[in-house]
């Protein structure tokens, strides 16, 4: 018989890159560099938003909230990745890694909403342009943005709760540089058929129920576009939603590999999770600002009026 261990005294052990722990410090310095691009970007985006009056329309609150997201992400993340590359520490207390895995949900849960409520900004703004700022109200998106973050922590409870109930008696050796739900659950050797349910309701009923919302919405465009008579006007219709999906593309692809990694791929190579897994987390922090601020005209002259100013000040 296994000695099981109490889950609160449990101490986990993260994992860098399999096979290249030697070159960790080499690591580090593209890593940091990522790390870096998405807070700066980010938070350069956040700040012209609620700085430039010209920015405080519904589509750019929406971004506000995307960047806001994406900063959660980074920092949730940041102190584990960067800890394993310089100072080697691999060691994580039980409540620490929930902790985290709280975090790191919550807010992926959170970027998915907010990209289903972009596309709802988007559709609202093509079908119906003439009722849009009445439709989005400043009121309506405070209400959004609390559903948001509402949601996803009714939908994460019961996983953490549940996962405190676990013993875990085998390897305490994570696969990845953060704790993640299904990693920490196979650790476990209790039964986990209910976390396992609990995990998949939660990913189809947030993730999966956006991502077909999304789809819908898209579809719902492309037929309000082409019911416009001008060729260029629907040109500029269908511009304004390029920097949304391919926003939309950055997150769902690494999450939906990830996932089809943890489930079905007990087989592949040891660093193919590890390497999935920082694209899932670090590819839309350090992408979507650099999206936004190419495709959106807006935010461009926003972010260069911004640093003009800082230039003529100093």
């Amino acid at each position: 018989m296994p000695t099981f261990h109490n889950s609160t005294s449990t101490t986990f052990l993260l994992t860098g890159i399999p096979g290249l722990e030697w070159a960790h410090a080499w690591i580090s310095i593209p890593f940091c560099c990522l790390y870096l691009t998405a807070l700066s970007g980010n938070t350069l985006i956040l700040f012209v938003v609620l700085t430039e009056p010209s920015l405080h329309e519904p589509m750019y609150y929406f971004l506000s909230m995307l960047s806001t997201t994406d900063i959660g992400l980074c920092i949730s993340t940041l102190v584990t990745v960067l800890g394993i590359f310089w100072l080697n520490s691999h060691e994580i207390g039980f409540h620490a890694c929930l902790s985290q895995m709280f975090f790191i949900h919550l807010f992926t849960f959170m970027e998915s909403s907010v990209l289903l409520a972009m596309a709802f900004d988007r559709f609202v703004a093509i079908s119906n342009p003439l009722r849009y700022a009445t439709i989005l109200t400043h009121a309506r998106i405070t209400q959004i943005g609390l559903a948001v973050i509402t949601r996803g922590t009714v939908i994460l409870t019961p996983l953490v709760l549940l996962l405190k109930q676990l013993s875990f008696c085998r390897s305490h050796v994570l696969h990845h540089s953060y704790c993640f739900h299904p990693d920490v659950m196979k650790l476990s050797c209790s039964d986990t058929t209910i976390n396992s349910a609990f995990g998949l309701t939660a990913i189809i009923s947030t993730a999966g129920v956006d991502s077909v919302f999304i789809l819908l919405s898209y579809v719902l465009i492309i037929r309000s576009v082409l019911s416009i008579a001008s060729p260029e006007e629907r040109k500029k219709a269908f511009g304004t939603c390029i920097s949304h999906i391919t926003a939309v593309a950055i997150f769902y692809i690494p999450l939906i590999s990830l996932s089809f990694v943890h489930r079905f791929g007990k087989h592949a190579p040891a660093f193919v999770p590890t390497l999935i897994a920082n694209v899932y987390l670090l590819l839309p922090p350090v992408m979507n600002p650099i999206i936004y601020s190419v495709k959106t005209k807006q935010i461009q002259k926003a972010v260069l009026k911004l640093l003009c100013s800082k230039g003529t000040w100093i």
